[in-house]
């Protein structure tokens, strides 16, 4: 049976009650974030042009390669008048730390991510806003992946804690295909203090554990929604777990446990999808 709109809550006293202290922890000094940045690849490059030129500084292509799609990239690149070089591989690949880059780099400004105070006045713009929340996915190129998939469900933002978790590098933006540069990701200091925040704002949090009594798919998730999505094997934080509204859980028929964490994000960005455009 599918959970009515009117049975969520409507403020935080109606909301079930979480336990748990607050752990105390030394303050440890973030690393300076690089004032440029390389990005390569075809498909990432070309989007880079095509939606944030003014974030390219400088494009670097691969001397003596005949390409249509490098070619096209050069064209884009004319258009705006930004400076072209024309290397040799090898530098290509001093640039790159030694991984594929199909030919093309170019040297740009770091994305930047957002704060709880733009994902909370962006909210109060919305009236069904759809939400990942990511805990603990370290692996650049998980973060890229989802971005991606994020992008195409039409999710409003993706929100990460700023510790333990893949920050917005070459690769995340590589694996992404462009969506890095237009899909919103929040930094939070946080993540369950973030969570309680996106209740009192009418967020219902549903977060995926294979030991959930309730399935995804009898799961309503029209209204406004907050996906928790653990790390691959190891899946929420315990504290993260514990402020959730919901567990939900994901069919598995076959022998394998679990999903890849972007996978799983699809399987229920898509479903949110589906469900919403039902009820348009």
């Amino acid at each position: 049976m599918k959970q009515q709109r009117n049975e969520r809550p409507q403020n935080r006293s109606e909301r079930p009650q979480h336990s748990g202290g607050k752990k105390q922890q030394g303050r440890r000094k973030a690393p300076r974030k690089p004032s440029v940045e390389a990005v390569f690849g075809i498909h990432a490059v070309t989007s880079l042009l095509e939606r944030q030129p003014e974030q390219v500084i400088s494009l670097h292509l691969m001397k003596g390669r005949e390409d249509d799609k490098l070619d096209r990239i050069a064209r884009l690149a004319s258009q705006i008048g930004l400076q072209q070089e024309l290397m040799e591989r090898d530098l290509l690949d001093e640039m790159t730390g030694g991984l594929v880059h199909q030919g093309v780099v170019a040297v740009c400004k770091p994305l930047k991510t957002y704060s709880e105070q733009w994902l909370f006045d962006r909210l109060a713009e919305k009236t069904s806003p759809l939400l990942l929340v990511l805990d603990g996915v370290t692996d650049p190129h998980n973060l890229g992946a989802v971005l991606r998939t994020a992008d195409a469900a039409g999710a409003d933002a993706v929100i990460v804690p700023k510790d333990k978790s893949a920050t917005l590098n070459a690769t995340v933006r590589k694996v992404a295909c462009g969506a890095a540069e237009v899909m919103p990701v929040v930094s939070v200091t946080n993540l369950s203090r973030c969570l309680d925040e996106l209740k009192q704002h009418g967020v219902w949090v549903m977060g995926t554990a294979g030991e959930a009594d309730q399935g995804l798919y009898e799961t309503d998730l029209t209204g406004p929604t907050a996906l928790v999505m653990g790390a691959e094997g190891k899946g929420m934080r315990r504290l993260t777990r514990e402020h959730c509204d919901l567990l939900v859980n994901l069919p598995m028929a076959g022998e394998v446990s679990s999903l890849n964490v972007s996978v799983a994000s699809g399987v229920c960005l898509y479903e949110a999808v589906r469900q919403r455009s039902q009820t348009a």
